[in-house]
């Protein structure tokens, strides 16, 4: 891919929020937190794809998110 492609689609996807939007704008890229962790688990339930109960917590970590990278 050429220089001008990759300036191109950096320039839409930052004027599109695609990467750096929501969360991600305040945490850096990949943010996650444990509210939308939650909302998500809760929706996945709400659709029968995960069983009532579950333990959303055992499913994930941020130790490796939320470190405001490329911002």
């Amino acid at each position: 891919m050429t220089g001008d492609r990759i300036a191109y689609a950096d320039q839409a996807m930052a004027e599109q929020g695609i990467v750096l939007s929501g969360d991600a704008a305040a945490l850096g890229i990949g943010a996650m937190t444990d509210a939308r962790r939650e909302r998500f688990a809760a929706a996945m339930v709400g659709a029968g794809v995960y069983p009532p109960g579950l333990d959303a917590k055992r499913a994930y970590s941020l130790q490796f998110v939320n470190r405001k990278v490329g911002i």
